[in-house]
């Protein structure tokens, strides 16, 4: 579905990633974590297309993404940033909307199709009891399901999540975590996700990708890649990994002794 091929990005004279290639397939959740400053954000930006690249190639169905006009890459891939960017005046309503851009006719007119699109979007992500309230009176949980929602009404194949779960606290992490699980698994989309929590990404994706200092260190299913020799390497710091108590997935843990 998605393919990043030898992606390079700089700010400047320092470089951010280096040549970074990942493979996005239609109904897996592929997550994308490290420690901070890997790069992750970067990624899920240029990959998007919001940033230049100076070298690589993003390919989405044999089409060269990056190529694209922005019009045309927003109904391919849907982003989900973090909750700050909300302007804080619109309804819930009016920010799900805006995901029916790429569709509107050039009088910019939303139709009964797109309004469909918005309430159906917001019954998805379980927001559609918050469509009248304004995004600023809302937590930071209502907000990213409102985000969400406003790239599901983009009716993409695709969904990019900058680190949505990083403000939120335990219910809403597993909640927003559960839905992201769902659109993948039940509606076949295709999602990269950036976490910087190592247990929710064992819980919830089916592959994990490791990024350390702009590099792809290691790429397989969670038992491959949270193992404590990797993670211990990338992290600095020493870790155990055990058999979750109740899911089959591993367990990361500092190691204190």
């Amino acid at each position: 579905m998605l393919k990043i091929e030898n992606l390079s990005v700089s700010y400047g004279a320092r470089r951010v990633l280096q040549s970074v290639s990942l493979d996005l397939h239609a109904g897996e959740v592929l997550a994308l974590i490290g420690p901070n400053g890997a790069g992750k954000s970067t990624l899920v930006r240029a990959a998007s297309g919001v940033i230049p690249v100076q070298a690589g190639r993003v390919g989405v169905n044999g089409d060269d993404l990056l190529a694209l006009s922005a019009m045309r890459r927003a109904r391919y891939l849907a982003v989900v940033p973090q909750a700050t960017s909300l302007p804080p005046a619109f309804t819930a309503w009016e920010t799900v909307l805006l995901g029916r851009t790429p569709y509107l006719n050039f009088l910019g007119q939303v139709s009964t199709k797109d309004e469909e699109i918005a309430r159906q979007a917001l019954q998805k992500v379980d927001a559609f009891d918050l469509a009248e309230r304004r995004v600023g009176e809302l937590s930071g949980g209502e907000q990213q399901r409102v985000l969400l929602a406003r790239a599901l009404a983009q009716s993409t194949p695709i969904l990019l999540l900058d680190e949505p779960t990083v403000h939120l606290d335990l219910q809403h992490q597993v909640a927003l975590m559960e839905i992201v699980r769902s659109l993948a698994h039940n509606d076949n989309l295709a999602v990269l996700i950036a976490l910087h929590d190592l247990n929710l990404a064992a819980r919830y994706a089916d592959r994990v990708a490791l990024l350390v200092a702009g590099e792809i260190k290691a790429a397989g299913t969670p038992r491959q890649v949270l193992t404590p020799e990797i993670i211990s390497k990338a992290y600095h710091l020493p870790v155990q990994v055990i058999p979750h108590p109740y899911a089959d997935v591993p367990l990361v843990l500092p190691d204190s002794r």
